[in-house]
């Protein structure tokens, strides 16, 4: 079944999932109760011995998020839908935790999407309520961990692009979220059509850090309604309101 004359390939399922992320999130505020907050766990794979690149570990987050939120799964009749819409309509959050080993294989049996990107790979699981974590997530952590950064060599022409600010000097973790937080809203303000087409190349996309001058030119696309930005609610490391990540989709 087709929804458009125009772009005949396009299935009504992945343009109704379009349509609910193009709606986009949050409104609903969080539940009286803590232990029912929604929350997307993302699990980052890194190994003691040959740990990833960290841009290439934050671009496979960034998509297996996107690629989680437009999975046919969380669409209408579908076995994730109501966790997704139950998470999606509320105070939006996700949280990155690191895996290796065992634990990166049993992480593989919770609901969810993984990626792998230049040798790197991360699992985006369905949203749930934060007081009822699978063990096999909730025993993760992330602090302590860091990763090097390195210069934007795996950007590719034809590809999205995720510019994280470099002055906030965002932890892996916290980055990781930023990003995911990132390609969702490139995805939904994307044209059905051209969202569908990134969809056909995986949702591949590059993530390199910017300098100052380049922020402040990526601000002004922004503005001009040529990128999209991600503005942080400041729950951590950063202070409330900071633009964290800047989306540009592909020229």
């Amino acid at each position: 079944m087709t929804v458009s004359s125009v772009e005949s390939t396009i299935d009504a399922g992945f343009a109704a999932r379009h349509a609910e992320l193009a709606r986009g999130y949050g409104g609903g505020g969080d539940p009286a109760d803590p232990a029912l907050v929604q929350a997307m766990q993302m699990v980052l794979h890194i190994p003691k011995a040959g740990p990833p690149q960290r841009n290439a570990l934050l671009a496979a987050a960034a998509t297996a998020v996107v690629a989680l939120c437009l999975d046919e799964r969380v669409g209408p009749d579908g076995e994730w839908e109501e966790r997704y819409l139950t998470w999606k309509r509320s105070r939006i959050r996700k949280v990155a935790r690191r895996a290796r080993g065992a634990q990166w294989l049993a992480a593989q049996e919770v609901d969810g999407v993984t990626v792998e990107f230049a040798g790197a790979q991360a699992r985006a699981l369905v949203p749930g309520p934060v007081g009822d974590i699978d063990p096999r997530i909730k025993r993760l952590q992330i602090s302590g961990t860091e990763l090097a950064s390195e210069e934007p060599e795996l950007i590719t022409p034809g590809f999205p692009t995720l510019w994280v600010d470099s002055k906030l000097g965002m932890t892996v973790g916290k980055a990781a979220a930023q990003v995911g937080h990132a390609s969702m809203l490139l995805a939904g303000a994307m044209p059905v059509q051209q969202a569908y087409a990134w969809a056909e190349r995986g949702f591949r996309c590059g993530v390199a850090e910017a300098d100052r001058d380049l922020w402040a030119e990526l601000q002004q696309q922004v503005a001009g309604g040529t990128a999209v930005a991600v503005r942080d609610a400041g729950f951590t490391e950063v202070a409330p309101g900071s633009m964290t990540v800047i989306a540009v989709p592909a020229r």
